[in-house]
This record gives structure tokens, C-alpha cells and sequence, in this order.
């Protein structure tokens, strides 16, 4: 199949990035995959394997071998546009030439809403869990080898879906479809097996939801981690589409 577009969504965690996918996979010339790159992180990152909820069975389930994952993303071709949902912390050390072949998207989200979120799950997480230096990095990646790239910014779509998905897709050279905008409140074939740890608040939605601020103050022993994280998340703004 020529011409075969291939969505790299490379996002930090607890940043909508399974809205995303699901958003996509209501477009009938779309197939979305679920972070095919996680077994692989685990596999050679074993001290994230000792606190992520379902390591083992994650590890069982899926590919371990990065260059393997890789390959299957470029030699895929079961429909026009194929979209694999990343977290950028799962790369690690992995060659990073196939994104020469990939649309890639960076999927970030104001530190001050993500932190304490993803922090119920993972308590006191690093600078690498959450993924922001990381995002600067692949950027100075992607200049140095002049890739095209563009910046999503959570708290924007959700302010405004219809026309922020417009302007992705005109990124992406792909039509908007507006089927995109919802589905059906429900797990779907797609999710990886973490999904009961993850996504419960995307099976219940059936669309973007607004955004909200948070009502709860901010959780002070992650103060130090948002120090860390929010001049990196206000570099990726400018880029922001």
C-alpha cells in the first residue's frame, strides 16, 4: 500500500494520548496500535519493571525486541494511516533512524495537571517518568536531522477539539473526519493489557472531555519535580501548533 502514513504519537504519560488513539481509531482508514515499545522498555529498564503495575504480564504479552517492534511499524501496511501511540521514555537507547519515516508528534501537558495524576499511580515519580527533558531532547533530535515535527498541547485540544484535530491532520496531510470527535464508551480490542491499571476514565468517556482545572491544591512533595519539569514543558509551548 503506497503512500502509507505512519503516526508516531510520542507523549508523556497521563497527557490524553489514549483519547487520542481512540479518536483515531474512528477514522475507517486508520489502524491505532498501543505502545508497542513498552515491553521493550521494560525488558532493559529494570527498575521501572519493579513498580509498574502489570510488568510481567506485559513483558510476556508483547515483543521485547525493540528493532523487531520497529520493523513491524514500517513494514505494516493494513490500512492508509497507521497510528502507534508511544511514550517517549520507552525509546531509551533505541536507534531512532526509522522516524526519517514516521510523522511524528510530541503530546505534552502542563506539568501543574499531569504531576499529581500520574503520581496516584506511580508515587514520586522521576524526571525520566514523565517524560519532559526527554521531549526536549527528541527535539533537538529531530532539528539536528531536520525532521518535521509538531508540538500537541493537552489543555488545548481539550479546550477546543474539532478545530486543534483539524490542524493535526492538516500536519499530517490526512482529511479530518468528524467521527473523530467521539465513540463509544467502552474498552477497545486496541488497549494494551495495562489498561485496567490506566485507562478506566477513557472507557467511560465518549469523547474529549473540557478541560478543567484541578480543584485540589498542588501536592507539595512533588514541588521539586515540577520545578524540574515546567521550563522544559514552557520550551515545548512555543513549538505548540
Amino acid at each position: 500500500m503506497a503512500n502509507i502514513k505512519r503516526i508516531c504519537l510520542w507523549s508523556g504519560p497521563r497527557n490524553i494520548s489514549t483519547a487520542l488513539m481512540y479518536s483515531f481509531a474512528q477514522r475507517e482508514d486508520t489502524k491505532v496500535f498501543d505502545e508497542p515499545l513498552y515491553a521493550y522498555y521494560l525488558k532493559h529498564h529494570p527498575e521501572a519493571h519493579s513498580y509498574h503495575p502489570g510488568a510481567n504480564d506485559i513483558l510476556k504479552a508483547m515483543e521485547n525486541d525493540g528493532c523487531k517492534v520497529v520493523e513491524m511499524m514500517l513494514s505494516n501496511d493494513s490500512k492508509p494511516v497507521l497510528f502507534f501511540k508511544h511514550m517517549t521514555h520507552h525509546l531509551l537507547g533505541l536507534n531512532r533512524d526509522f522516524m526519517k519515516e514516521t510523522v511524528n508528534i510530541i503530546l505534552t501537558r502542563d506539568p501543574e495537571d499531569m504531576l499529581p495524576s500520574f503520581d496516584k499511580v506511580i508515587h514520586n515519580p522521576t524526571p525520566s517518568d514523565v517524560g519532559y527533558a526527554l521531549h526536549i531532547e527528541l527535539i533537538d533530535h529531530f532539528k539536528k536531522h531536520n525532521i518535521p515535527f509538531t508540538v500537541l498541547d493537552a489543555k488545548k485540544v481539550l479546550d477546543d477539539p474539532k478545530h486543534n484535530l483539524t490542524k493535526l491532520c492538516n500536519f499530517i496531510e490526512i482529511p479530518f473526519d468528524g467521527k473523530m470527535l467521539s465513540w463509544t464508551p467502552q474498552q477497545r480490542e486496541e488497549d494494551g493489557i495495562w489498561a485496567k491499571y490506566w485507562y478506566a476514565s477513557v472507557h467511560k468517556s465518549s469523547g474529549f472531555l473540557k478541560y478543567k482545572p484541578k480543584e485540589n491544591p498542588f501536592p507539595e512533595h512533588l514541588d521539586e519535580l515540577l520545578k524540574k519539569c515546567q521550563p522544559h514543558y514552557d520550551k515545548l509551548l512555543k513549538y505548540a501548533l
